[in-house]
């Protein structure tokens, strides 16, 4: 059997499995047409369902790095405790994957340590579950410290457990998917030296933690109000925040592209500033593990003021997914929060479609395109309007033209409504936030 060396990617075996009263089997080789096998009444769930599903499979498998060779989908009525799948679709899964010359098996489904060791002794290649796929790409994505020691946090977590009869997946150390990531070298050998690097890491990780802690105590001391965008991933926050900020954080396809929270200063009409973040996109069934593991991350979100929901309007699954959203909102216990819903590649709609969404100018969700740089104005006036720190207020000022520092930090910062000189002072009356207009009170005057 032909194995990945070197640059090139891993041959990759797909395993999607479903659980219901009836069952589908479904087997396709990359350089053939899909071929489909039913037995039973038929398959039952919907089609878009089902497709899209599948395409979100094949993206995460893709953005590990891996090639598709060969896709086997199976529905049963329940998960076999010892192999997921059944003896006889274990026996189809090793002809595919001896056939088609995979690398690597990789199942869209949580494997129990008892399941993945009979798999791999059963399979002629390496077995992946799909919390050891999302690790991976997280493995891959990570670019601060930590973020890396959040990924080897969840990697060592998962592991622990399911050291024993690993020998395959370990004999190939650093290489492939699943396999990569600090400490890897360790696992097969030495539960005790990877349950004190277990300690290590969640000591460097809470000192990171508290050095971020620190950075937003300092922010907070200014009052800067944060809005942080989330979403499904792939639903184009990256793009809306370049798009806003202008500061070029990478945009790609790839899923869960952004793993470390970009903050940028941003001023809205009111002139009142904000620090926008641009947080790790939320998947389906997303491992528990990393919702825990990633809390410092998605910290961001929880001390946000507005959060904005940014969805994929040319998605079919945009109603799932974002259940899905809501599902971790819920467990970063930030529901209650303000959040703006906006619904991001309308120019992939048609004329008709994005009629029907409205314009969201004042209420309802917010049509957008952040790569045509539609309606960004309306989603930056309905943040504005969201906001309750530092509120935005209107006062009558008598200024002496002398204290020309206190007249440009009110024209850089504030809305000026009018003004008139009398003399040799400056009657205005300005709208700003409540902080910038308290450090020049002196000034005020009654109105009339």
């Amino acid at each position: 059997m032909s194995h990945a060396t070197g640059s090139d990617p891993e041959r990759a075996l797909l395993v999607s499995v479903a659980f219901g009263p009836e069952r589908r089997a479904l087997t396709r080789h990359a350089a053939q047409a899909r071929e489909v096998a039913t037995s039973g009444a038929g398959f039952s769930a919907p089609a878009h369902e089902n497709d899209s599903r599948l395409e979100e499979f094949r993206e995460l498998v893709t953005s590990a790095g891996a090639h598709i060779v060969a896709e086997t989908e199976q529905r049963r009525p329940k998960a076999d405790p010892a192999t997921l799948v059944g003896s006889g679709k274990v026996e189809e899964i090793h002809g595919v994957a001896s056939s088609s010359q995979a690398d690597i098996v990789i199942f869209d489904h949580d494997l129990s340590a008892t399941q993945l060791r009979n798999l791999e002794d059963a399979l002629p290649c390496r077995v992946v579950d799909r919390t050891q796929l999302i690790l991976d790409i997280f493995a891959r994505h990570a670019r601060t410290r930590e973020g890396q020691l959040q990924v080897e946090l969840a990697q060592l977590e998962y592991m622990l457990p399911r050291l024993t009869g690993r020998g395959k997946a370990m004999s190939q150390l650093g290489g492939g998917i699943g396999t990569r990531g600090p400490g890897e070298t360790q696992l097969e050998t030495d539960r005790r030296r990877i349950q004190r690097r277990l300690l290590q890491v969640q000591h460097e990780l809470e000192a990171v933690r508290r050095t971020r802690a620190q950075q937003r105590q300092r922010r907070e001391s200014v009052p800067v109000p944060a809005v942080a965008l989330v979403g499904y991933t792939n639903a184009g926050k990256s793009t809306l925040f370049n798009a806003i900020t202008r500061v070029g954080v990478l945009e790609s396809a790839r899923m869960f592209a952004t793993l470390d929270p970009k903050l940028s200063a941003i001023q809205l009409s009111s002139r009142r500033k904000v620090l926008l973040s641009d947080t790790v996109g939320f998947i389906r069934d997303l491992p528990h593990t990393l919702v825990t593991s990633f809390r410092a991350t998605l910290e961001e979100v929880r001390k946000a003021e507005v959060l904005v929901h940014v969805r994929d309007a040319s998605s079919p699954m945009r109603e799932e997914h974002k259940t899905e959203v809501e599902k971790v909102l819920a467990e970063l216990e930030v529901l209650d929060k303000p959040r703006l819903e906006v619904l991001n590649k309308i120019d992939l709609l048609s004329e008709e479609e994005r009629e029907v969404l409205g314009n969201g100018v004042s209420t309802g969700p917010i049509p957008v395109s952040a790569k045509d740089q539609i309606g960004l104005d309306t989603l930056l006036t309905r943040i504005d309007m969201e906001l309750v720190v530092d509120p935005i207020l209107e006062q009558h000022l008598q200024i002496p033209q002398s204290e020309g520092d206190a007249l440009a930090a009110l024209e850089a910062g504030a809305v000026i409504r009018d003004r008139a000189y009398e003399g040799n002072l400056v009657s205005m009356t300005v709208a700003g936030p409540a902080s910038l207009l308290g450090r020049y009170r002196r000034f005020r005057r009654a109105a009339g």
